[in-house]
């Protein structure tokens, strides 16, 4: 069964089209990131997995249950880190946990929960009005954890974090990972996909644009790698050597240089074998895959990873339009 199981999910708000047409699949037990410039559509999409939010056409399955029908059966068996959580300063972090645990009827332990996000039953007894923003995300996490749902569900959870809260934000997600648990989240934080996600899906202007890991998304687009040889000798004999194998679309010689375009990882072991074969000594050798902010700018009609001022633009039409829904 499939964990998440979208199909023609659309959302409009008046003329806007914020989702369009959304066919997604995101399988039992796999980390799922979402990406997407910011207005793409990600966040809109999580509140109709939800239910804060009803589609305008379109369907959707969570843990095999109907997102119209059957919200009520979801709710206790997803956790959700919402972008933006605040907290209450003057409670401590204990206290956050304890209100999750009585609010969603669980039997949790809290100094467990707390553990198992790596806060210290000290740094649990303090107001989390004191907290760092990367413990405030740790915290944020232990309260959706309660229950020990089966989908974990975070937007954006590595926001305004530190390159540090950034690796714990990382380490707390290939544990619940490890553990069986369901991980979709969206981000703009390329750095924070790429070390932890199984599989991607691209969104750009509420359209899914690309669903694959991202080795297949590197072979899809045509992106490989660079392989940069430093050999003992001249690499001109080198470079005829290499140019005729497959998955290899290019090879410059420079001095004892040798730089290969690569488009098929394969391609990598076979450079090294025919070399060695022909008598070629490798004394060095660096390969540079394409960044994943290359394929999501590629993508994204070249959108970068941080907010655009198409982003912006977006995120401003759809607020009003929400508003607009609201009021009518």
């Amino acid at each position: 069964m499939a964990a998440i199981d979208t199909t023609g999910l659309t959302k409009r708000y008046g003329q806007l089209t914020a989702v369009d047409d959304l066919d997604l699949t995101v399988e039992e037990g796999e980390v799922f990131g979402f990406l997407g410039p910011n207005g793409a559509g990600k966040s809109t999409t999580i509140n109709m997995l939800l239910d804060f939010a009803r589609p305008t056409a379109g369907s959707a399955t969570v843990l095999g249950y109907d997102i119209r029908d059957e919200a009520d059966a979801i709710s206790p068996r997803v956790g959700v880190l919402p972008e933006g959580f605040d907290i209450y300063p003057r409670l401590s972090g204990r206290r956050h946990i304890e209100f999750a645990i009585e609010t969603k009827a669980a039997d949790d332990d809290p100094a467990v929960l707390l553990d198992r996000v790596g806060l210290s039953a000290e740094d649990a007894a303090r107001p989390a009005g004191d907290y760092s923003k990367g413990m405030r995300q740790r915290l944020a996490t232990g309260m959706a954890l309660v229950g020990d749902p089966d989908l974990l569900i975070m937007d954006e959870p590595s926001s305004g974090l530190d390159p540090h809260g950034i690796r714990e934000m990382q380490e707390l997600v290939r544990t619940e990972a490890e553990r069986g648990t369901t991980v979709f989240f969206s981000s703009h934080i390329l750095e924070h996909v790429e070390a932890v996600c199984d599989r991607v899906g691209v969104l750009n202007e509420g359209a899914l644009v690309a669903v694959d890991t991202i080795e297949g998304l590197r072979e899809s687009i045509g992106g490989g790698a660079t392989m940069e040889l430093t050999l003992a000798d001249s690499a001109d004999p080198g470079a005829d050597v290499v140019d005729s194998i497959a998955g290899v679309s290019g090879v410059t010689a420079s001095g004892r240089t040798l730089e290969c375009t690569i488009t098929d990882p394969a391609a990598k072991a076979g450079v090294v074998t025919a070399l060695d074969d022909a008598g070629v000594t490798i004394r060095d050798m660096r390969i540079e895959d394409v960044s994943l902010e290359s394929l999501f700018t590629t993508l994204t009609n070249g959108e970068g990873q941080t907010e655009t001022e198409t982003g912006s633009a977006r995120e401003t039409a759809t607020a009003s339009a929400m508003e607009s829904e609201v009021a009518e």
